[in-house]
């Protein structure tokens, strides 16, 4: 490939990047201005409660139930407009030379206990020895403790996870994480990453594609196989930190 095309692709290339910052600065704009005047009428909506709070004619009762269904609708779309925010949100990474299976630990720490009253049994194999990778690490632990909280979901009744490291043949790092849940059906599978996607009734399907989002932001791929009724495992590839931002292209 020529100089010329290459200079060609890498000038398109931030166009899009540009165009895409612009999209995301314009929608979380939009975003925080729907905020504004929903925590009015969350406020508003709290006060009115607490005027009915104790309803003594039918039509006061009615009104009562009509007030909690406008305050779920309203914590409803105040997740959404969370989750959508985090989804439009374009920062810059802040990476720092870092150790995978560390990171790994820190997060399985933290997640253990609600792991335990889910009846969830997390099952680590981290790999000696692996290369350094660059995480922005508040980013990436986001992304994986999402992915964990996903795998919950999907073992209502408990059951296992597994959290493996290894090194790739390309010298970089694998991060698999695999439970035995319900698992995914074909359609679901090629739709999961899609926004706005979601099986879960409430759901703002957004929670995956941000994940992926995070993940090819460092450079990395994030991939999954699954089957009804066999469990799911997703799979993160990194380059190592010595790599250069093209290495997994």
């Amino acid at each position: 490939m020529s100089d010329e095309s290459v200079s060609s692709s890498d000038a398109e290339n931030q166009r899009l990047r540009d165009q895409y910052t612009q999209i995301a600065q314009l929608a979380g704009g939009l975003a925080h201005e729907i905020k504004n005047p929903l925590s009015t009428i969350r406020l508003n909506m709290e006060l009115l409660a607490e005027d009915l709070g104790d309803p003594r004619t039918p039509n006061q009762r009615r009104a009562q139930n009509k007030i909690a269904t406008v305050q779920r609708e309203c914590q409803r779309l105040q997740e959404l407009l969370e989750d959508f925010l985090k989804f439009a949100r374009a920062r810059a990474l802040n990476p720092r030379v870092s150790d995978l299976n560390e990171e790994v630990q820190l997060l399985l720490d933290f997640y253990r206990p609600q792991a335990d009253e889910a009846g969830i049994e997390l099952i680590p194999y981290l790999a000696d020895r692996l290369p350094a990778v660059q995480l922005d690490r508040e980013m990436f632990r986001g992304a994986l403790l999402n992915l964990m909280l996903n795998a919950q979901q999907a073992m209502p009744t408990g059951g296992q996870m597994v959290i493996r490291t290894q090194v790739t043949k390309g010298g970089g790092v694998k991060l698999e994480l695999i439970d035995n849940g319900v698992g995914m059906d074909e359609r679901t599978r090629s739709k999961m990453f899609d926004a706005f996607f979601s099986t879960k009734a409430g759901g703002s399907g957004l929670g995956l594609p941000t994940t992926r989002k995070i993940i090819e932001d460092h450079n990395g791929r994030i991939t999954v196989e699954s089957e009804p009724d066999r469990g799911t495992r997703f799979t993160i590839e990194l380059p190592p930190a010595e790599s250069s931002p093209d290495s997994m292209n």
